[in-house]
């Protein structure tokens, strides 16, 4: 399993790395293409490639820094910072949505001549990039946070290729260049929604939060209805380092003293790894009250 892990491990790093030195070399050229042609689409575009080439490299240092084993000063290791990356790169994602609002609607106020022929080709070309940058990571484990984001942001860069496209058709066309500010909108709501759901994910992850699909009753009842001698269960706490790490602590009371409670709690711990995926347990056997409670006197 741990070498199942270290393959997928590394080759979501690469994958993360090839993405980058496209999107880092293509954003250049972009950033030429829309000062010389005045779209601003494809200088939203670059602005948002500018921003995807420092998520890309956050993502790939996240992966190479969640490989470190675990130390005294961080007992579980380092994998919670590939969340930490996503995190920032939502946030980034929803900076550039606020930053291409903006200027769409300056843009609307102070029209300006666009180069329809020179857009539509640096547009087209970026287009081709992203699409294999896209397919490069979207190829990875989709599981992965940090894959997800780093995906997110080159789908961004996909779709403000494909409106740009659109935008310098319709210029070259009809000569009506409000389609530019306009179809960059569109794009910034499209992206607005995945960072929103990637900040909420990664967030809830980083505040320890039990898993979405995960019925935490419905699996203390289970417990308590299929393994012998237990009677009762509670302070009950699951959380994850990653969506694919989970952990989780429990009190469990038994009936009475079990000649082998080690054997009720290797029954307990087979099931929450069977069932439901949780690797790492801790359960504490009680056979009395709780000894969290304070006696009274």
């Amino acid at each position: 399993m741990s070498g199942d892990h270290d393959h997928s491990h590394g080759g979501n790093m690469r994958r993360v790395l090839i993405a980058l030195v496209l999107t880092a070399t293509f954003m250049v050229v972009e950033v030429i293409g829309g000062i010389v042609s005045g779209s601003l689409a494809l200088l939203a575009d670059a602005g948002h490639m500018l921003t995807d080439s420092m998520a890309l490299a956050l993502a790939a240092v996240a992966f190479h820094v969640s490989k470190r084993p675990a130390d005294a000063r961080l007992t579980y290791g380092y994998q919670r910072f590939q969340i930490l990356a996503a995190f920032v790169n939502g946030l980034s994602l929803l900076l550039i949505v606020a930053w291409i609002l903006y200027e769409a609607i300056d843009r609307f106020r102070n029209p300006n001549e666009i180069l329809g022929s020179t857009m539509l080709l640096i547009a087209a070309i970026g287009l081709v990039v992203n699409i294999i940058a896209f397919a490069v990571l979207h190829s990875g484990d989709r599981d992965n946070l940090n894959i997800r984001a780093a995906a997110l942001h080159v789908a961004g860069d996909l779709l403000g290729s494909v409106a740009a496209i659109v935008a310098a058709l319709v210029i070259i066309q009809t000569g009506w260049t409000p389609i530019d500010p306009i179809l960059s909108i569109a794009v910034a709501l499209l992206i607005l929604r995945s960072a929103w759901v990637l900040v909420r994910r990664s967030a809830h992850i980083l505040l320890e939060g039990a898993p979405e699909w995960l019925d935490i009753e419905a699996m203390q009842e289970r417990i308590i209805r299929e393994v012998p001698a237990v009677v009762g269960i509670h302070h009950v706490h699951v959380w994850g380092m990653t969506p694919q790490d989970l952990m989780l602590t429990m009190h469990v009371r038994l009936q009475g003293t079990p000649r082998n409670p080690t054997e009720c709690i290797r029954h307990i711990k087979q099931m929450l790894k069977a069932e439901y995926g949780i690797g790492h347990s801790t359960v504490e056997i009680e056979t009395d009250d709780c000894a969290d409670h304070q006696p009274t006197r």
